[in-house]
């Protein structure tokens, strides 16, 4: 573990004394921009299938109660740990050991990388309400028009990571104004009669349990609030290390605000059925339905501008998970490496190659855009998982407490209940999205082997071959599955 806090945290020092710093403004820019993406937009109809107001309510309770959780996780490690970049794969590596790290620096980037094909297939499916040509996203004209967006954001990030974030606090800004207009159009459209016909589930909709309309929330509320740990992320980059954890806090409770708000109002203003059976972006057909053809233009352009900032973003945060993964050698250490302009670029590189090839495969794939969100989601659980248990072991140890020692017991709550609630989205998560990511890890387990080479170094330890044994079987049972056609995408 004392690897960890000593060469790479010197080296990143090294880094920093050469780069501006972002300030906190920016810092939350990159936590708003992260989180206020392609998810928001199609929150209506995905929670309509799902769930009534009632259930949606209580998903957002447990969702926005798990997540604060979370986010009060990643402020106390950024506090007591502030020598550990890159957050989610670090704290995970610093807690459980080199292979487990890189699991957790493998699922994040790769899941990053898959939520990054998500926002391409949205612009192209919103582009498909107003030129068929692109379909539902995933037509190949979309598909090349995806890939030529692809590569123009590579070579611009490239030029500077400052350059990005600049651009991205712009968007940040640009992109709020068409979901507020929403919400305040819905507001003043408020019908108390409909909303209470709603409810408690509305017309013409299956008989579900409370439970499992909750349980089939949380996957898209997982996707929707990805990009709360961004400060955690570009940690190396702050101006003051205090930034970090209040970027996160007031870019979570913001974005919260807005996506109840998204996911409640149009209860009050259609049936459930009707926003059910809309196509995505539901938020655009919802002012459509209630202001004309003007709402739906408003607000995809809104989306455009949001999920490119967003895109933005999660390229900057997916190179930057790969590039410390190389840094700490726990991924091959051409990742490790910058270019003038100090941008991970090899790590770039690989993440936009991975990225074109996902999107490309979206051509056979029913619903691109809903499974891209799953799989995304899905491969964030077992990284925030590892997060939260570190940060529950630190405290419970009581580690890093010798000053203010009074926020022990506050923080081992917090860091409890964030792995409490980890644990009950894996479960939600189902064993068919479960099986789907092994079929990730598994394969990907090649890039440790690579970097343990280079180093001379034992590749698992004892528990880490019953780690990646299971991972294998389960990479076994997920292609199977789809060979079969047990398992269908």
């Amino acid at each position: 573990m004392s690897s960890l806090a000593s060469a790479p945290a010197q080296e990143s020092a090294r880094a920093a004394s050469t780069t501006q710093k972002l300030p906190l403004f920016a810092l939350t820019g990159m936590v708003v921009g992260s989180m206020v993406g392609s998810g928001i937009f199609s929150l209506p109809r995905t929670f309509a299938i799902a769930t009534g107001p009632f259930g949606a309510i209580i998903a957002w309770t447990i969702a926005a109660g798990g997540m604060y959780t979370l986010a009060r996780v990643f402020q106390l490690l950024a506090e007591r740990k502030p020598e550990i970049d890159a957050g989610v794969y670090a704290y995970a590596q610093a807690g459980f050991g080199n292979y487990p790290g890189f699991l957790a620096a493998l699922g994040y980037w790769i899941g990053s990388c898959i939520g990054n094909v998500s926002y391409w297939v949205l612009i192209k499916s919103t582009l498909g309400a107003f030129f068929p040509v692109f379909g539902d996203g995933n037509t190949i004209v979309a598909i090349l028009v995806a890939s030529v967006g692809i590569w123009l954001f590579h070579f611009m990030i490239l030029r500077g990571v400052q350059q990005a974030a600049f651009i991205n606090t712009v968007v940040t800004i640009a992109k709020i104004v068409p979901i507020l207009v929403f919400i305040v159009i819905l507001f003043f459209s408020f019908k108390a009669g409909l909303f209470q016909e709603n409810f408690w589930g509305g017309q013409g909709m299956p008989e579900t349990t409370l439970f499992d309309q909750v349980r089939a929330t949380m996957l898209v509320t997982v996707f929707v609030f990805l990009g709360i740990e961004g400060a955690s992320v570009y940690s190396r980059y702050a101006k003051e290390r205090s930034h970090v954890g209040l970027a996160t806090i007031i870019g979570f409770l913001g974005v919260t605000c807005l996506m109840v708000l998204v996911t409640l109002l149009p209860y009050a203003v259609l049936q459930r059925a009707d926003i059910a059976g809309m196509r995505q972006p539901s938020m655009a057909t919802v002012l459509e339905a209630v202001v004309g053809h003007w709402g739906a233009v408003f607000v995809s352009v809104g989306l455009l501008v949001s999920v490119l900032g967003a895109y933005l973003a999660w390229s900057l945060i997916c190179a930057e998970v790969l590039s410390a993964a190389g840094r700490t050698k726990d991924m091959p250490s051409i990742f490790a490496t910058e270019n003038e302009n100090r941008v991970p670029a090899a790590a770039l590189w690989l993440t936009n190659i991975v990225v074109q090839l996902f999107v490309i495969s979206t051509y056979w794939s029913t619903d691109a855009f809903t499974l891209m969100l799953n799989l995304t989601s899905v491969m964030s659980l077992i990284p925030f998982f590892l997060v939260a248990a570190y940060a529950f072991l630190l405290v419970r140890r009581g580690e890093t407490y010798e000053t203010r020692g009074e926020e022990r017991r506050r923080d081992l709550i917090f860091a409890g209940i964030a792995v409490a609630y980890t644990l009950f989205l894996i479960f939600a998560a189902g064993t068919k999205f479960l099986v789907l990511s092994a079929i990730l890890y598994g394969p990907g387990t090649v890039l440790y082997f690579w970097a343990r080479r280079e180093q001379g170094a034992r590749v698992f330890t004892p528990i880490e071959w019953g780690i990646f044994a299971v991972a294998m079987v389960l990479c076994a049972i997920g292609i199977h599955g789809l060979a079969t056609g047990y398992i269908t995408i």
